[in-house]
């Protein structure tokens, strides 16, 4: 007897589940749900990152049940951003939908999502526009950090941090992840061409009150800007950064190490006596700029290997659990548009 082929898959729900167990079966029903309503044929992609909990026997218990539910157990713990890079790879939709396994997102704003990709955009990013968590906690630097994501990365959005996004997903596969670079899919999107919309979405206090992030995420978050910024500008071009700042330094100490030698061959004085302060700081400076423009060069040849060696992935896989995909309920699916240029809130 021949073996049914499956469906195509036009949407992929990708969700990260780290120590989520208590959430697991009350998240599927309602995702199931909404996805029936949907009328897509889609698949539900678990990506459990190393949890320690019963979180797989759970997920394992319900890819049993429903044959849409695809499970992709990490070797260990890796991080969100490796965990959604993971569940990105393995998802076969035309459209990526990536939310939290704490039930801190609605499922039912998911059609919000693809009624924006609907309208032309590549990414329809969710926005916390009222949130319920702590105010000096959460929101105070969260507004902070996003207000900074926004000024460097030059993409207008309200709500950076959210994982509550649908991707189109010839957009977000061309996206290398690591680090935590998972916020800035919008901005490192938007650098080649992407059109970005944002959707206003429930925010939702976690049921089970528990985060996986402090404030010590701050610094975190600070140091990637910094990745970003560096990405969306001198990626391809390191030595355009490192150059001026090089050359500035040996320009300075040169100038001042030559005024010191003029000053010794006009008046003759002491100089390591008069001027010690300037020659040691002049010296300091060439030495910088040296080392500057070197690492500029070396960043060079860096980027060429970033380039061609962005098959390599930042996870492992230990194993992958999968059924037939769920065929499409319900009424004919649209087909979305391709939005291709522009950016949009």
């Amino acid at each position: 007897m021949a073996s049914r082929v499956p469906p195509h898959i036009q949407l992929s729900v990708v969700i990260p589940v780290f120590n989520e167990e208590p959430s697991l079966d009350e998240l599927h029903t309602r995702l199931s749900r909404v996805l029936v309503g949907v009328g897509l044929s889609y698949e539900i992609v678990f990506v459990d990152d190393g949890s320690t909990d019963g979180s797989y026997l759970t997920l394992s218990t319900l890819s049993a049940s429903d044959p849409a539910v695809r499970i992709v157990k990490l070797a260990r713990n890796y991080g969100q951003t490796a965990a959604l890079a993971a569940g990105f790879d393995h998802a076969q939709g035309e459209v990526i939908v990536a939310m939290d396994s704490d039930l801190q997102h609605a499922p039912e704003d998911l059609p919000k999502l693809l009624a924006k990709l609907a309208e032309g955009y590549d990414i329809a990013s969710g926005w916390r526009a009222n949130r319920v968590d702590g105010y000096w906690t959460r929101r105070v630097p969260s507004r902070i950090a996003n207000w900074m994501m926004a000024k460097l990365s030059g993409v207008s959005l309200h709500d950076f941090g959210t994982t509550f996004k649908a991707y189109r997903a010839g957009v977000v596969k061309r996206i290398a992840l690591y680090g935590d670079l998972h916020r800035f899919i919008p901005a490192l999107a938007s650098s080649q061409g992407a059109r970005i919309a944002e959707v206003p979405i429930t925010n939702i206090e976690r049921p089970n009150n528990k985060s996986h992030y402090g404030l010590a995420r701050t610094w975190h978050v600070l140091a990637d800007l910094i990745t970003v910024r560096f990405l969306l500008r001198y990626v391809t071009r390191p030595l355009h950064f490192f150059g001026p700042l090089g050359f500035t330094g040996l320009l300075l100490g040169s100038g001042g190490g030559l005024w010191v030698l003029a000053r010794k061959i006009i008046t003759g004085e002491d100089i390591f006596l008069l001027h010690g302060p300037l020659l040691l700081l002049s010296a300091l400076l060439i030495q910088a700029g040296i080392v500057l423009i070197a690492i500029g060069l070396l960043a060079e040849i860096l980027t060429r290997v970033y380039v061609d060696g962005r098959e390599r992935k930042i996870y492992t896989v230990e194993r992958l659990v999968s059924y037939a995909p769920a065929a499409a309920t319900g009424p004919v699916p649209l087909t979305l548009p391709t939005g291709t240029h522009g950016i949009s809130r």
